[in-house]
């Protein structure tokens, strides 16, 4: 059989199954269990049921992402949000021999994956065709709240997490998810005008600056599908890619795939609100907001056009990159 890594994607799914499957053994769970795949991005995950209702999500980590270390990190920063009060996040569950971080090697695979079980949280979904000024005025008290925590807790001489600056996201040398040139669609004409963006984002966040009070740990991922609306609580989930960035990166990922959308001036109104509540918003802030968003906007140009096989990829494709070029064009007139 090919490494895994030389299969295709519809090869993978089997193998991750059997994965998951034989993942449940390495910890205390009852028999009959079901697996299912919910997604599959960076990470294979699945949701585990057990006959009488019960419920957790495994989490198999993509090779090479992130180191053992990154992920200990992870789930040290998202047990202490939760343990404070901070936010509702996931509940990791220890295995048989009491470690969090479980390991388990397929023959395909040049590596063992790293395997993460947690307790399920309740809670849908929010789709953007929804209400959303409540959320996303919850989320951004939340926000603010995880922002204060990250600037006080003292973190674990071990703690290891990517950083998100403008070189690691749209530079030329080695962004973390691929370079916005290799976007789907991405010819000449919109390279050009991509560039031009890229370029005056670069400048506005070279005179913002990285001062301990805008630049720190954040989750930078919050959208749609990382969030759990369950009555009036705002849930977290999937810390998968926190690392250091510009806290106001955090108000713009919520609307990520959907910048286009006419409602979006509205919510981010809504999520400063709540944000308010908590810090207090200078007109810096403010100010670089749509910058925040074009940056995610074209990250996620990138991040389709190197990860072009999972689904999610596939359901934007193309179209996102044309949606692209208007959103392009009225921040050059903005701010140029």
């Amino acid at each position: 059989m090919a490494g895994f890594d030389a299969l295709t994607h519809e090869q993978q799914l089997p193998i991750l199954l059997e994965l998951a499957q034989a993942a449940t053994e390495l910890y205390e769970l009852p028999p009959s269990l079901s697996v299912k795949l919910l997604n599959l991005s960076e990470n294979a995950t699945y949701k585990v049921e057990a006959p009488d209702g019960r419920r957790w999500a495994l989490r198999i980590h993509r090779d090479g992402y992130h180191s053992k270390t990154a992920i200990a990190s992870e789930l040290a920063w998202l047990i202490d949000l939760r343990n404070t009060g901070v936010v509702t996040t996931p509940v990791p569950v220890k295995g048989r021999d009491g470690e969090i971080i479980q390991q388990l090697a397929h023959k395909t695979m040049p590596r063992p994956r790293n395997i993460v079980l947690s307790q399920w949280e309740t809670g849908a979904e929010p789709g953007i065709g929804e209400d959303l000024s409540g959320p996303f005025e919850v989320l951004g008290e939340v926000t603010a709240r995880m922002h204060l925590h990250t600037q006080k807790w003292k973190r674990p001489p071990w703690f290891t997490r990517l950083t998100w600056d403008f070189e690691t996201s749209l530079g030329d040398s080695n962004p973390h998810w691929g370079r916005w040139r290799d976007g789907m669609g991405v010819d000449t004409a919109r390279a050009k005008l991509f560039g031009r963006t890229v370029d005056l984002i670069g400048r506005r966040l070279a005179a913002y600056g990285k001062g301990a009070e805008r630049f720190g740990l954040i989750h930078c991922d919050l959208r749609l599908a990382n969030l759990l609306i369950d009555d009036s609580a705002v849930k977290v989930i999937d810390f998968d890619d926190c690392g250091f960035g510009w806290y106001m990166y955090d108000a713009a990922t919520p609307v990520s795939f959907y910048e286009h959308e006419p409602q979006v001036p509205g919510l981010i109104e809504s999520w400063k609100k709540g944000y308010r509540r908590v810090i207090n918003l200078s007109k810096e802030d403010e100010a670089e907001i749509p910058t925040f968003v074009m940056l995610r906007r074209l990250l996620l140009v990138a991040w389709i056009g190197s990860h072009h096989e999972t689904d999610l990829a596939k359901s934007m494709g193309y179209p996102y990159t044309e949606g692209t070029i208007g959103l392009c064009e009225n921040y050059l007139r903005q701010f140029a």
